[in-house]
């Protein structure tokens, strides 16, 4: 509108003042903006979670990675303490036999002390491998969020080309696509 008081209308205006006159009303654009509109909101919270196992299998690793490192600092103090055994059993052969026993007790006390070292080592391996499988099922998770929102942005192309084209066919295959994509995240939520 100009500020003398009359109105240019454009080929657009026009055709919807036409279209809603005649009772007619553009249902097939409707349907598709409300498809697109649904898609991208499922697409949105299926891309957060993919996100968040993503996320979730770095810290699983990472624990996993903590839980190795220890578990190799607790080899590494079994091994001193074999060290220290076998110089104790070492001893006893080349001391004299009166001093034997010293090395006897401090051998046998080594190898007390190996066993309970051994037993946590073993413990923290069986973590680290615990943490590394929880990880591995959470990037399967990844995957498969990541599979579904890329459907879902698949299907969002095709429902713009649709809208554009204005077929048919092409809009049942976006619904097509986009149930797929939907498939791919109720496998995410079972975790399958």
């Amino acid at each position: 509108m100009s500020s003398e008081g009359f109105h240019v209308h454009g080929p657009h205006d026009h055709e919807l003042e036409h279209a809603s006159a005649h009772g007619r009303e553009d249902t097939f654009s409707g349907r598709i903006a409300v498809l697109t509109a649904v898609l991208a909101t499922v697409g949105a919270l299926f891309s957060y979670q993919g996100g968040a196992t993503q996320a979730d299998a770095g810290i699983f690793k990472n624990n996993a990675a903590i839980k190795k490192t220890e578990a190799s600092d607790q080899w590494n103090y079994y091994q001193a303490k074999g060290n220290k055994q076998n110089l104790a059993e070492l001893a006893q052969v080349l001391v004299a036999a009166d001093r034997q026993e010293t090395y006897v007790k401090e051998a046998e006390r080594y190898r007390k002390e190996k066993n309970a070292i051994k037993i946590e080592a073993e413990k923290l391996e069986a973590q680290a491998r615990d943490w590394d499988e929880r990880s591995e099922a959470q990037m399967h998770l990844h995957h498969r969020w990541a599979q579904a929102t890329t459907a879902l942005q698949i299907s969002i192309a095709m429902a713009a080309i649709s809208l554009l084209t204005r077929r048919k066919w092409l809009q049942w295959a976006t619904v097509g696509v986009a149930g797929a994509g939907v498939l791919l995240g109720a496998a995410a939520t079972l975790h399958i």
